[in-house]
């Protein structure tokens, strides 16, 4: 597995991570035994970045992560971690009372002194735009209460903003091959400026994994349910905002130009580690199956799959079949 500088901050981590918003909840049920096998399965497979939430599963994510790390005291792991969500989105709750509340937290779930990197999570542009937010986040590193943080974002707009501020690690963005717009500004910004680049949403919430089809159904309590227009948080978490329709003809014309023995998610988990800027990709996964598939697509980055071909494809498909709803918005 190939492995990027996480920034500044002297660590590497590989280009495949794992997100573990599944661990937590609103994908359906994962039980702590399939969650402890996921983050196994990772780990041997040569990832050595889990991205978690204190909201995922109101802490089960970072919970499980802390217990199996607890087991495993010389793993190599970098957790990252993301604040903000606990309270509504105004931006007075983006203060210092609440950093460190949230951050406490944390560390008790993970079961850690330092985080090593904690995100805010998605927050609205005014915190973005606030020099008070990266003080604060100043103070929490200065204290060792962190040891280095960045932001999650919803938009190309706001990844720019915040790659204004000089004490930054990373950028957490949605990118894949449905949304392309990060390529544009973000990605070029960030290498410039060596900010690390999490791509996250990469498999457009399971549409880019070739596995679903008109007739597939997702749990009430899947955000893939319940949050397709919006109606929990930005649609753009959904299926990276595609129509689903639409995202399963484009994923099938994707998948047709690939050659055997390359699945579209490995392609496309390669494709996203392989764009200049990108520091890390962080498919999620809910059973073992996916984890090892996920980690494998980083043997594709040595070799062996035309990248260059794979590209203009996804290009072809961008242009004909996504990019007049999609490029405008986030």
């Amino acid at each position: 597995m190939q492995t990027r500088p996480l920034g500044r901050t002297g660590r590497s981590v590989s280009a495949i991570g794992l997100g573990t918003w599944q661990l937590g909840a609103d994908w359906g049920q994962v039980s702590q035994i399939d969650a402890l096998a996921v983050l196994g399965a990772a780990t041997a497979h040569g990832v050595t970045l889990f991205d978690t939430a204190d909201v995922y599963g109101d802490g089960r994510s970072e919970s499980l992560i802390g217990e199996f790390l607890a087991a495993a005291p010389e793993h190599g792991i970098t957790v990252a971690t993301k604040m903000g969500r606990r309270l509504p989105q105004d931006p007075e709750n983006y203060n210092p009372d609440n950093f460190r509340a949230w951050a406490e937290r944390s560390r008790r779930n993970l079961g850690v002194d330092t985080l090593d990197l904690v995100q805010l999570h998605c927050p609205p542009s005014a915190v973005i735009a606030a020099d008070d937010t990266w003080s604060a986040l100043d103070d929490l590193v200065a204290e060792g209460i962190v040891a280095a943080y960045g932001v999650s974002v919803e938009t190309c707009a706001q990844a720019l903003a915040a790659l204004s501020r000089p004490n930054l690690t990373n950028i957490q963005i949605i990118f894949n091959p449905f949304r392309l717009k990060p390529l544009d500004e973000v990605l070029p910004a960030a290498q410039a400026a060596q900010v690390a680049v999490f791509a996250r949403v990469p498999l457009a919430s399971g549409l880019l994994s070739g596995r679903y089809t008109e007739q597939t159904t997702f749990a009430s309590d899947d955000h893939r349910s319940y949050n397709r227009n919006g109606e929990a948080f930005d649609r753009g978490e959904t299926f990276s905002g595609v129509d689903y329709a639409v995202g399963l003809t484009a994923a099938r014309r994707l998948a047709a130009t690939l050659p055997d023995g390359v699945s579209l998610p490995a392609a496309t988990l390669a494709w996203i580690a392989s764009r200049p800027g990108v520091t890390t990709v962080i498919p999620g996964a809910r059973n073992v199956r996916q984890a090892q598939g996920n980690a494998d697509a980083g043997a594709l980055l040595d070799g062996g799959f035309d990248l260059a071909a794979f590209d203009a494809a996804v290009h072809e498909v961008y242009d004909d079949l996504l990019r007049a709803a999609i490029h405008p918005l986030w």
